[in-house]
């Protein structure tokens, strides 16, 4: 894992996008997958403008083997964006050399990044299951990038967070970014 600012054994990453794209679920569905199922430390915050739906939003987790003693995301060592002013705004503060996931289809890449993970979610979670789980194509592909904590570990999170009407499907969304991940975009260019 990537070094952190405050904990040498500490990964910052930090989720962003607009409010109703789920950004804050997935935020939760990480920490706990760490806390409570990978037998990690982890720390969760939030962030969001005032509006409800389409303001700006993020969640930060810092997962780490020890206490984390500085629950504030600086410089994320891993930085999903789910849209293009989150982008412009998290960027500049992510390290160097750090994982950068961005939703393919609603971020316009400087030309630094251009060579960066880029995944069309929306699109993903709206052919194949529903928009609602846009969310949780892109963890599913964080996870299957980093392994910052285990796929198992996520899905048990799912399992025991989500509705139960919304597990099987969140299930599957999960698996579909997972396995891009793994196995290449190829087919979504």
């Amino acid at each position: 894992m990537a070094s952190s600012d405050t904990n040498d054994e500490a990964t910052q990453i930090r989720i962003s996008g607009f409010g109703g794209q789920g950004v804050v679920l997935a935020g939760v569905l990480l920490g706990k997958a760490a806390s409570l199922y990978d037998g990690k430390e982890a720390v969760f915050t939030q962030a969001h403008g005032p509006e409800a739906r389409g303001g700006a939003s993020s969640a930060d987790v810092i997962i780490g083997k020890s206490p984390v003693d500085y629950p504030l995301v600086t410089h994320p060592d891993i930085l999903v964006a789910l849209f293009q002013e989150a982008y412009l705004k998290y960027r500049p503060a992510m390290k160097t050399n750090g994982t950068l996931i961005v939703e393919r289809d609603l971020v316009q890449l400087r030309e630094e990044d251009a060579r960066c993970a880029r995944l069309p979610a929306t699109r993903i979670a709206a052919e194949n299951f529903s928009r609602i789980v846009t969310n949780t194509v892109m963890l599913g592909y964080l996870v299957g990038k980093t392994g910052v904590v285990s796929r198992e570990a996520v899905e048990q999170a799912i399992r025991t967070t989500v509705s139960a009407k919304a597990v099987d499907m969140n299930l599957k969304a999960f698996a579909a970014g997972f396995d891009r991940a793994l196995y290449g975009e190829a087919s979504d260019e």
